[in-house]
This record gives C-alpha cells, structure tokens and sequence, in this order.
C-alpha cells in the first residue's frame, strides 16, 4: 500500500512539473519569434472561447415539409445536418474529413439532395447526390476540376453549375440530371472566371447568367437552353458601369427582379421587363444597400434585406 501511494506522489510531482513548464504558448517549429512576448496558457484559455465556436446556417428547405438541412460543426469542418422541427435534434448526414459547403434539396423531390464537398482543402470542389433513403453518395462531377453549385430549374430535373473542367483556367456553364450523372453536359463555353448561374425561367427554357468583372461591373445575359445561344439583357451597351446582386425570374416569366447600383450610390431593388428592359425601382425611398432578397413561392410578395449604418434590417 505504502509502494503505491509513493508511486501516485511521484507521478503526481512529475505531471505538476510538466504542467508548469508549459504555462506559456509555444510557437511552432516553422516560426521564428523575435521581440514577442511570451503569452502564458490562461491567456490562450480564455481567448478560446471567442474562437472555439460553433455556428449554424441554413442550406435549403424541405420541398415538401418543414424541415430544413443546415450546416454546422461538432468536429473539424462543417456538415449537413436535417432539422425536422424548430427546436428539433439535428441529425447528421455526412460525415468526411473535408468541408461541406453547401446542400440543396431537389425543389420537387424528397429523395435527395445534391451537395459541394471539398477536395484536399484545395477548394477543387465536387457536387454528389444524397439519397436520402439509403443514405448513398453519388459522386455527379469529374473529380479534379474546381465546380460550384447553381440553381435548380423550377422542375426540379436539372441543375446547373460551372466547371473549370476544359481547361483548369476558363469557368463553363454545366447542367446535370443529378438522378441520372449520364445526362451532365456543357450548356455553354465560355473565357474567364466570373460566370455564374442565377435563376431559370419558370418554364425552364432559358437560365439566366451574369459574368461578374469586378465589383462595380459585371452583365446579364440570358442563355437558350435548348441551343445554348446567350445574349446580354444589361446593361445596355450605352450604359455605364454597373453592378449587379441577386437575380431572381418573376413568377410569370415575363421579367426579372435584382438588385442594382444603376443611376445610385446604393445597390436597389429593381424589376425588370424582358421585352422592354424598362426598370422599376422598388425600394427608392430607401437610401440604404439592399444585400439580398428572396421572391416567395407564389410570386406576390418579396423579403428583402437592408444594410442600415451596418445593421441588417428585413422589409417585406
């Protein structure tokens, strides 16, 4: 008895001694530190707190119920995770080293979902299909190219995305079946790294792209599915620079609503006809940058989001 208690008092003694030689943070062997103060473990225990923590967002809703997917982390990169009530347990769907960085339900089915993982941390991102019965990961890119998640067709058959597939450098517009990888095929070639899909039309015939230059340029153009011919919608080619946010399909089709910095210091809430291009300032009385905004399903109402001297604000 005596043996063991002399035993704990030694290793007791050797645990305390280590301790107490690392109460300062050490820098790692690759640096070199040079006139900086030591900074002691209780300082690096308490800062802890305001960077160790967790965060959720939201992905997408359910089509068909309210349950939403949301991204978060209990280990050390975000996943997907289905919420099936407020206040509801969340329960985690993917599980893999790399970051998720989005997930989006098929508008129109409950089977799956398709969403970007990373590769490496290299940010070579791939899009997979979630079979929500079995659980099953369909990988839907090449695998080495760097491709980013578009918009849904309102149909819920397609989806697009760009893809540095033909070359590493150029960003293309794609658009696959994700219940079918065999349909996956370039809508549209394009030169340079600012393409992106926005929306497509309520009948699925034309999506709606925007090759952003810089922050105070960029262009909208409309692409025929069918044929893959695109033709610039704004700004007119007399305009000046202009920069474009959100763009979303009005529920008929005929006409478009962004945001805008056109003719303003601020970015605003517009509609747009297709015919005429003629614009309708929605939110003129409000001098502030609109950040984004979201058209409900029945097309009447709008939900919006103001920067207000660095507050953000929601107007219906």
């Amino acid at each position: 008895m005596k043996t063991r208690l002399f035993l704990l008092f030694i290793l007791a003694t050797v645990f305390q001694y280590s301790f107490s030689q690392t109460t300062d943070l050490a820098p790692g062997d690759n640096l070199y530190v040079d006139g900086v103060p030591s900074i002691p473990q209780s300082i690096v225990q308490e800062v802890g707190r305001y960077t160790e923590f967790r965060s959720a967002g939201i992905s997408s809703w359910h089509p068909k119920r309210h349950e939403m997917l949301i991204s978060t982390r209990f280990g050390d990169v975000p996943q997907v995770h289905l919420v099936k009530f407020p206040g509801g347990a969340r329960t985690q769907l993917t599980f893999f080293p790399e970051r998720v960085a989005g997930a989006s339900f098929n508008p129109e089915s409950e089977d799956h979902f398709v969403f970007s993982k990373d590769i490496g941390g290299g940010e070579w991102f791939q899009l997979y299909r979630f079979d929500i019965a079995t659980g099953d990961v369909t990988l839907l890119t090449d695998g080495k190219s760097r491709n980013l998640m578009g918009p849904w067709s309102h149909d819920g058959k397609w989806i697009a995305y760009t893809s540095t597939r033909r070359n590493n450098k150029d960003v293309d517009i794609y658009i696959i079946n994700p219940s079918d990888p065999s349909t996956d095929k370039m809508l549209l070639q394009l030169e340079g790294g600012g393409w992106g899909p926005h929306d497509w039309s309520p009948d699925g015939k034309t999506l709606l792209i925007e090759n952003g230059i810089s922050v105070n340029e960029s262009y909208l153009y409309l692409v025929d599915v069918a044929t893959g011919e695109k033709k610039q919608f704004l700004p007119e080619a007399s305009s000046e620079q202009v920069a474009f946010g959100g763009v979303q399909f009005s529920k008929d089709g005929k006409g478009v609503y962004l945001t805008s910095d056109n003719n303003s210091e601020f970015m605003r809430l517009q509609y747009v006809e297709l015919a005429t291009k003629k614009a309708t300032v929605l939110t003129e009385t409000i001098n502030w940058d609109v950040n984004g905004f979201d058209l409900s399903p029945d097309g009447k109402s709008i939900v919006f989001v103001t920067n207000e001297d660095g507050i953000s604000v929601l107007h219906l």
